[in-house]
């Protein structure tokens, strides 16, 4: 019995040290990007907001003064040079962090020649899905989802169930983003109705990149830093499911009631 009883806390001592061993390995620069905002907006092989790192190793790596412009770049933030949102300045990092930072993300090696949507992962950017949902309203109407918006065979029950991710957008939403945009997606006097924003071509990417960026000068904040990409993905979700009506006013019955 002691023996037994002695076990778990070996296991869990081997557990902790291997995590302690893979946190020693990060070079001070990659602990620097995974202590910040940069995932939100970055990965290391895909496009989310921003480039990949692999991207910007490519077009920076071996040029003259390559990491005093890329420190001045995440110190400054800015935009033009790989599109048109705006990266949020970090003018808190030092110059020794900075460089930390740059000489980690120049280090990164080539993208590999083809990476499914499966390896991507939770960084990746929103992507086409492969499989289209069909659902009837009550005026007999067909809307199309790329993604599920209700538990699977349930048939034509009322009360049907939103997934998990939905009633999670609908969480974070109506925790935060209701204040300018409206209880339950409505709208207000001081943000649009964002029902109407995706019925008028906003698409999913868009959605994803304002909400990590922000709009300053509209006076919303950027949430990167705050909300991950896939939590940003869920909110979208509820969202693009109020739109073709099919999550009703107030919390929709979800899968784990």
């Amino acid at each position: 019995m002691l023996t037994l009883a002695i076990l778990p806390g070996v296991a869990w001592t081997g557990v902790a040290a291997s995590a302690e061993k893979a946190s020693s390995q990060e070079s001070p620069g990659e602990k620097l990007i995974k202590a910040n905002d940069c995932a939100s907006c970055h990965a290391v092989d895909v496009r989310v907001v921003g480039p990949a790192y692999r991207d910007v190793a490519k077009k920076y790596r071996g040029k003259p003064n390559a990491v005093q412009k890329l420190s001045q770049k995440i110190k400054q933030g800015g935009y033009g040079d790989w599109g048109q949102v705006p990266m949020k300045p970090h003018s808190a990092l030092t110059n020794t962090q900075l460089r930390q930072m740059v000489t980690w993300i120049l280090s990164q090696g080539a993208p590999p020649a083809k990476k499914s949507a499966a390896a991507a992962g939770d960084s990746a950017q929103p992507k086409a899905a492969s499989k289209m949902y069909a659902y009837t309203l009550a005026n007999g109407t067909t809307v199309k989802s790329d993604f599920p918006v209700f538990v699977e065979d349930e048939g034509k029950d009322k009360n049907q169930r939103v997934t998990k991710d939905v009633f999670s957008g609908y969480e974070m939403f109506n925790s935060y983003c209701f204040r300018c945009h409206g209880q339950d997606v409505t709208g207000s006097e001081i943000a649009p109705d964002l029902r109407h924003s995706l019925n008028a071509g906003m698409t999913e990417q868009q959605f994803f990149s304002m909400a990590m960026a922000g709009r300053p000068e509209k006076g919303m904040p950027s949430w990167a830093g705050f909300l991950s990409a896939k939590e940003v993905k869920q909110v979208y979700e509820y969202v693009k499911g109020r739109s073709l009506d099919l999550v009703p006013v107030g919390r929709p019955p979800s899968e784990t009631d």
